[in-house]
């Protein structure tokens, strides 16, 4: 890599989860501060919970919904190529998250919208038809970490050139400036740490969206 080259990040997102969506608005202050490039993936809450019977029940209603929002998304990288990824997740995110309106009909057919993508794309929150490609992107992420965590997930090339991916991290609300290029600086420190595995403490607030 030369040394203007950007590092390649990739980002494994469920729309589903606010905490993935205040670790991918990071990642967009990261891209202001550091020369890093994100390269963004689905994953999907729904596959990684299947056949779980210790759910709680309203969790287990939330997967029911999960599956719209990443089909559609999954469904505009086949027709449409991978590059409205990360346009379509922020339109999606925006009013899902930020606007607190949820994952309904209307708020896919807007985000879709916003983005140029046609209205027809909607009909995917329902169909199987690209669940094969959903579910070889979600295990292409997942592999690097493991089935114990969640959404998001980043890999990075390694100093040997192999790939460094974590968990992670889990913040709010999203660092921006200098902020967020010391936490980036941090965690690529610790993950390419051989042997490190974990670093937590208890939430004490939810997601702060602004």
């Amino acid at each position: 890599m030369s040394e203007n080259a950007k590092t390649p990040a990739d980002f494994w997102f469920d729309p589903l989860c606010p905490w993935a969506w205040m670790t991918s608005r990071w990642m967009l202050e990261v891209e202001k501060v550091r020369p890093v490039e994100v390269t963004w993936h689905v994953m999907s809450l729904a596959v990684l919970n299947e056949g779980r019977d210790d759910l709680p029940e309203q969790y287990r209603e939330a997967m029911k919904t999960a599956w719209g929002p990443v089909r559609v998304v999954i469904a505009a990288q086949q027709l449409h190529g991978e590059e409205i990824t990360g346009a379509l997740y922020t339109a999606l995110g925006t009013r899902i998250h930020n606007e607190g309106r949820g994952i309904t009909d209307e708020v896919i057919a807007e985000a879709l919208a916003e983005v140029g993508l046609p209205a027809e794309l909607l009909s995917y929150a329902t169909t199987d038809t690209y669940d094969k490609e959903l579910r070889a992107s979600h295990q292409s992420g997942i592999s690097l970490v493991g089935e114990d965590v969640g959404t998001p997930v980043i890999a990075v090339p390694g100093a040997d050139g192999e790939k460094v991916a974590f968990f992670g991290p889990v913040v709010t609300p999203a660092p921006k400036g200098e902020d967020a290029a010391r936490l980036w600086d941090g965690t690529l420190l610790v993950a390419a740490t051989p042997g490190f595995f974990e670093l937590k403490r208890t939430r004490t607030q939810g997601p702060v969206f602004d």
